[in-house]
């Protein structure tokens, strides 16, 4: 079953007909008093309508178990939640904010350490030792686009008896399957393409390691962060057209890079496989499609602040995924949580500009960017 079809098609309400499953808002179920069971008892543990989510899932990410939490952080904690202390992280230098924010306030104090890598794919079999647990993988990474080699972390991490953890925001199911190529997890935050209207904060996991699906239920239950019935509900529905949205998205995204690659007032674009040949080639092997996020650096002559009030379209906003377009500043939005020293580890740069491309017309989006950056010249 192609993915579009099985975006659409997993659920069936074969009870009563409904092409639409329906809604439980229950938080709590009657139980068998004589045995106090039954497939459902209390909203936290599960609930139908996050159940049969949980089984799309598993089914776009080519897994035996999904997870829904309440956000992309939320996940990614859960994820966490199996270190136990003297355990070690490693991350790439250039990881979202939200992570390092976490990973940065509250692994020492639990006796847990991270070790961030400029870059992973200069990692060797010496790096992973005895106290490393997981190693966390962002490919492409958020901001800076880098690529990383799936099967090259899985093979260093397993031979020294690490878990590689993938967080597949960036591409989805739809352009990248981590667990195909060996990773034992993959987080998202459901936030982005998954629900792809700006509208829903949901995060999720998937596995095929039956064990840590055990321990990822066990987060759910006593950690409490579930996403709710009616968000689980919607975020059914969006998966539907999540194909259709990134085709469009990534087309769009692919003509503005090109564009914005011969404009003058234009630095340094970033896309996935931009840094070299190699991780172009890389990207190629592991992933469908570039997806719908770029970054750029302008020109020192272009006044940013005028360049970004200019626009009309973009919304200067963090986020991503959504199907309008989003620009934004890393280094004061969504990386403000790193000092400048780690900023400058990871590649991002004062002027370094996040966009991710919604399913506008694509030549409105150029004349608007072309206008704007006529506005940021003129006023520098």
């Amino acid at each position: 079953m192609h993915i579009q079809t099985a975006a659409v098609q997993t659920l069936r309400d074969h009870q009563h007909g409904a092409v639409v499953p329906p809604l439980h808002l229950a938080s709590t179920f009657e139980l068998d008093p004589a045995t106090a069971d039954g497939p459902f008892a209390y909203q936290r543990g599960s609930n139908p309508t996050r159940a049969e989510l949980e089984q799309v899932l598993a089914v776009l990410d080519g897994a035996e178990h999904g997870f829904a939490f309440a956000s992309g952080m939320a996940a990614t904690a859960a994820a966490f939640s199996i270190l136990e202390t003297g355990d070690e992280v490693i991350l790439s230098a250039s990881v979202y904010g939200g992570t390092y924010r976490l990973v940065d306030k509250y692994f020492e104090a639990r006796g847990l350490r991270a070790r961030f890598v400029e870059d992973l794919g200069t990692l060797t079999e010496a790096d992973v030792t005895e106290r490393t647990r997981i190693v966390f993988v962002e490919t492409p990474a958020n901001p800076t686009l880098r690529i990383t080699d799936l099967r090259r972390i899985v093979d260093l991490a397993h031979r020294g008896g690490a878990l590689v953890v993938v967080d597949n925001t960036f591409m989805s199911g739809v352009l990248q399957r981590p667990l195909a190529l060996g990773a034992d997890v993959v987080v998202q935050s459901a936030t982005k393409f998954l629900s792809g209207h700006s509208d829903i904060l949901a995060g999720t996991i998937t596995t095929n390691d039956a064990d840590l699906a055990e321990r990822f239920a066990l987060a759910q239950k006593a950690l409490g962060g579930v996403l709710p019935p009616f968000d689980s509900y919607r975020l059914i529905q969006t998966i539907k057209t999540l194909p259709l949205r990134l085709e469009r998205q990534q087309a769009n995204a692919i003509a503005i890079r090109e564009h914005l690659g011969a404009h003058p007032a234009i630095g340094t674009v970033f896309f996935p496989g931009s840094h070299s040949e190699e991780e172009a080639r890389i990207h190629a092997s592991q992933a469908s499609g570039p997806g719908a996020v770029l970054a750029f650096e302008l020109a020192p002559e272009v006044d940013r602040v005028a360049f970004l009030r200019a626009l009309r379209y973009p919304a200067y906003a963090v986020s991503l995924g959504g199907v309008e377009s989003l620009i934004c500043h890393p280094a004061t939005m969504t990386h403000e949580a790193m000092t400048p020293e780690a900023q400058a580890e990871a590649g991002i740069s004062p002027e370094l500009l996040r966009l991710s491309v919604g399913i506008e017309d694509v030549a409105d989006l150029v004349e608007d960017l072309d206008q704007a950056l006529a506005a940021g010249l003129a006023a520098s």
